[in-house]
């Protein structure tokens, strides 16, 4: 059952975000900031971690996870070391994303050729 609400959520963010697309001026860029703030915005209220607990891979596998990983980090980094540890925890559950993605990037543009 999880396959499928994974399925459900991921699919209806991904709509949402073509319809931002196709009926606004938003550029792709805006609107996957939009999507990283919502995710920090929704982990602020405690609605990710219930989302993630219902969707799993659907929640965590869309961009709206990277904001949520920001906020967390940043929370324990300010538990932890106080107002200077939202700084110093900012990247630490959300470092691997950002490495990973400069990696894959990186590889991605060594195999294929852009087209002009």
């Amino acid at each position: 059952m999880i396959f499928i609400w994974a399925f459900i959520v991921a699919g209806l963010m991904c709509m949402i975000a073509q319809i931002i697309l196709d009926n606004t001026k938003l550029t792709p860029g805006h609107v996957t900031t939009l999507f990283t703030v919502l995710g920090a915005i929704l982990a602020f209220f405690g609605i990710y971690d219930k989302l993630i607990d219902i969707a799993g891979g659907g929640a965590t596998t869309i961009i709206s996870n990277f904001g949520y990983l920001l906020y967390t980090g940043a929370l324990e980094g300010y538990r932890e070391f106080g107002i200077l540890g939202i700084f110093s925890g900012l990247l630490t559950k959300g470092g691997l994303a950002i490495v990973g993605s400069v990696v894959f990037a990186t590889i991605m543009a060594l195999i294929f050729k852009p087209k002009d």
